[in-house]
């Protein structure tokens, strides 16, 4: 079995995968906050977390993959506000797009998806623990978090105490003990959502609904837990302080998880995406323009801890590796794949080492080549087999580059015009076969006289 090697943040460098159970690796990534669509940063983390867990289905018996969804947040509730929906309607909604969206991006559904709001009791739980060990504090109706009681408070993020107190203070409030202190509970006012818990009736912070899922589906300490670079301060970092405290690991931050994986931020022309600019690229917009592997290869086409820069010449140069590929599939039409073969070493071997997309890319690129060349049922299978763990090439050949793809009667056509061209040539009548081939052209519909017959698709 090939060694997997990450980068763990925690670390700040790539070192070997060694799993707590190698029976059953363990992974959890932030998902969703499910009160409009999700734009295409949204997507790089759930497409790379969807290969990562790929991969470690190839190297271990048994792998569970959570990533949650968060139904209660005050951005949900504005939401709310401003369209007159009820609360639930809106999470239920963009829930659904949102794994339809992911699901036209070639991203397998979690093992777990599990919702924030189905798991108060074990957030007000984890919160109790965390007040009998003296890391948090009640403050008027407010349960917060003592983030000096943590010591290895910062070990992710590197952030400096200063860095820290900078960070926190969008939560600002005079009843902190300490300017780093983040809340773990809130009161809800009558008409905002809210659960009976000791401290009053109100809603939890959004730390600690990860941490309290986490826990519950995977146990402790799990193997990796990621999500997009920010995230790193200070959700997770806050996510590593109440986990380990309440359970009395003040000096360890590898008592919640092992490894740390944080993919790259994505801007669009080169530009941070923000609604001021008007740069957001929505995923539900863009899979109604675009093939939803062009968009998956777009998205992996970087290295997954670097920026990725969103551009259309992106989302051209993965059509064209794609059609690209097909194309020789479409040429091997007839040559029977090995449904046996294994993804070649050089692709597993790139994506080992960290996630190498680029690398594997490049392998599956020469392994194209290769197949074109030699035209073996290995080769053929191997490419296959390659596409599927990188979750490309999973279309028929002839569908995507839009062989005999018209309406029935388009198509009747077609097949028309094509047997009076044959009969045409049959009778020499060349001047006839030429006409029709101007006539189709002129459809948008371009032929090939190939050994097999005529073959035709869409032009263009």
């Amino acid at each position: 079995m090939q060694e997997l090697r990450l980068f763990n943040t925690l670390d700040g460098k790539k070192v070997p995968f060694k799993p707590v159970d190698p029976a059953h690796v363990r992974l959890y990534a932030c998902g969703p906050t499910v009160y409009n669509y999700a734009h295409i940063g949204n997507a790089r983390m759930a497409v790379v977390f969807d290969l990562l867990t790929r991969v470690l289905k190839r190297l271990y018996p048994k792998v569970t993959y959570v990533s949650n969804i968060t139904d209660v947040d005050d951005k949900i509730m504005a939401a709310a506000a401003e369209t007159g929906e009820a609360i639930d309607v809106i999470t239920r909604k963009y829930e659904r797009i949102y794994n339809e969206d992911m699901v036209a991006l070639g991203v397998q559904k979690p093992d777990v998806q599990p919702r924030a709001t189905e798991h108060i009791a074990e957030m007000i739980a984890l919160i109790a623990a965390l007040i009998e060990r003296e890391h948090a504090y009640e403050a008027e109706g407010h349960v917060l978090f003592n983030v000096p009681s943590f010591p290895a408070y910062g070990q992710l993020s590197g952030r400096s105490r200063d860095e820290q107190i900078a960070g926190s203070r969008v939560e600002v409030a005079p009843f902190k003990r300490d300017p780093a202190d983040f809340v773990l509970w809130k009161p809800s006012a009558a008409e905002q959502p809210g659960w009976d818990s000791p401290w009053g009736r109100g809603r939890p912070g959004w730390h600690i609904e990860c941490s309290a899922m986490a826990e519950k589906h995977l146990g402790l300490p799990f193997d990796i837990h990621g999500g997009g670079a920010d995230l790193k301060f200070p959700h997770h970092e806050n996510e590593i302080a109440q986990s380990c405290c309440a359970h009395g690991h003040e000096n360890d931050p590898r008592a919640f998880a092992k490894f740390w994986v944080h993919n790259g931020f994505v801007t669009v022309e080169g530009e941070k995406m923000s609604k001021s600019i008007g740069n957001i690229r929505l995923v539900h917009n863009l899979v109604e323009h675009y093939d939803g592997e062009v968009l998956r290869l777009a998205l992996l086409s970087a290295y997954y801890r670097q920026p990725l820069d969103w551009s259309e010449d992106a989302i051209t140069q993965a059509k064209s590796m794609l059609d690209r590929i097909y194309g020789i599939l479409h040429a091997l039409s007839h040559v029977k794949a090995d449904t046996g073969a294994a993804v070649p070493d050089a692709v597993m071997a790139a994506l080992c080492d960290d996630l190498n997309t680029p690398k594997a890319l490049a392998e599956i690129n020469l392994l194209a080549k290769q197949a074109a060349d030699q035209r073996t049922p290995a080769l053929k299978g191997q490419l296959l087999a390659a596409g599927a763990l990188f979750g490309i090439l999973q279309r028929d050949a002839d569908a995507w580059l839009g062989y005999n793809v018209a309406s029935d009667q388009d198509a009747a056509k077609i097949e028309t015009l094509i047997a009076e061209r044959a009969a045409a040539k049959k009778e020499k009548n060349f001047a006839r076969a030429d006409e029709i081939r101007a006539q189709l052209s002129g459809m948008g519909i371009a032929i090939e006289d190939t050994p097999q017959g005529v073959k035709w698709k869409r032009a263009g």
